[in-house]
């Protein structure tokens, strides 16, 4: 069955769907024909995806709630009853989390654990997919992809956070939502990890993609802080298949995909910080680098590589883009957004990236 045949009328709850990557996911399963219910705080900005391609006010439910806050979770669920949920709100940012070590903890910890609890006393629904990060793994900086069964661990406040929800996760599997006694609670719940993720509507601070464009547009040049740290980056529209393609895997067979997946790019697309930004210049027609490397700066990992075997082989599930296309798909929604209808160009690269087989 294909993805749009699968979610045509399920009732989905995205949380964190104004967010960048929820933003993209709502829209998307709108458009396959999804009943979606999105449960997240305000967006950052006047600019993000979710604003400018008004996908607030074409979902079944739009609602503003933190989910720090455990009965209006439940509330919220209990009235919708999602038959599935996609669970990405979440203190996204690792610079932040030095300046907020608490509210990250608070918000990724709790709050996943929130959202689990509300899941699995919600008779309705059936299978969630939460999603962490890449950097919950225990970083050691060499080279090396991770794969699914590493330790889990993180060194500043955000990485540390999604290797707590990682074990969250796992302990409310194995305690409460054990594939081996399905037929009594009749919940699937897996959990997923992305590299670093670009594309068209992110404004989020001290990301590479949002810094360049800030900075373009505002004719100044676009400071490098850190040009040899090495991500695996890809379009938001990868991982976002990943998610779709397992939670449709966990409905059909929900007891042999209850467990943790990476949803990384090809091995060629970890490339450099500084890389990244010259081919996005490139495609901009526009930019200049400015390196201010600062080795006294907070620490962020400098080199991390997922294994994407796993999901490759039992997922039947693929990276489409390379490096260059994912950063043209990106630029190409900058490049329009200011003169063209947000929603449709976001629909038509959806529909561009579907066709990229």
């Amino acid at each position: 069955m294909s993805l749009r045949d699968f979610y045509k009328g399920k009732r989905v709850l995205v949380t964190g769907h104004t967010g960048f990557k929820g933003s993209w996911l709502s829209i998307w399963l709108h458009e396959m024909g999804a009943e979606v219910i999105g449960v997240a705080l305000d967006p950052q900005t006047e600019k993000d995806n979710f604003v400018l391609s008004g996908i607030g006010s074409k979902i079944k439910a739009d609602m503003r709630a933190d989910i720090r806050d455990a009965t209006e979770m439940q509330r919220i669920v209990d009235t919708y009853q999602p038959q599935i949920v996609f669970h990405l709100a979440a203190q996204p940012l690792v610079r932040l989390s030095y300046d907020e070590p608490v509210d990250t903890w608070q918000t990724n910890v709790m709050g996943t654990i929130n959202v689990m609890e509300a899941f699995r006393h919600c008779e309705s629904a059936k299978v969630a997919v939460m999603i962490t990060t890449d950097k919950c793994y225990e970083n050691r900086e060499i080279n090396h992809a991770y794969t699914e069964d590493e330790p889990m661990g993180g060194y500043d406040p955000y990485s540390s956070s999604k290797g707590a929800c990682e074990i969250a996760i796992s302990s409310w599997r194995r305690s409460f939502m054990n594939p081996t006694e399905y037929a009594k609670h009749g919940k699937s719940i897996a959990s997923v990890r992305a590299g670093n993720v670009i594309g068209g509507g992110d404004w989020a601070k001290d990301r590479i993609i949002p810094d360049c464009i800030r900075a373009i547009e505002a004719g100044e040049p676009i400071k490098i802080r850190n040009r040899h740290s090495v991500r695996p980056w890809e379009h938001v529209l990868e991982p976002l298949s990943g998610y779709l393609t397992l939670a449709q895997k966990l409905w059909e067979h929900p007891t042999e995909y209850c467990e943790g997946w990476n949803f990384g790019p090809k091995m060629d697309a970890v490339v450099p910080v500084w890389d990244v930004a010259t081919m996005l210049t490139k495609e901009m027609g526009k930019g200049e680098l400015l390196d201010q490397t600062d080795p006294n700066a907070p620490h962020e990992a400098n080199l991390l590589m997922l294994d994407i075997t796993k999901a490759q082989t039992r997922l039947n599930w693929h990276p489409r883009l390379t490096t260059a296309e994912a950063i043209s798909l990106t630029a190409d929604w900058y490049k329009r957004y200011q003169d063209e209808d947000v929603y449709a160009l976001c629909v038509e690269e959806i529909n561009r990236f579907c066709n990229n087989e």
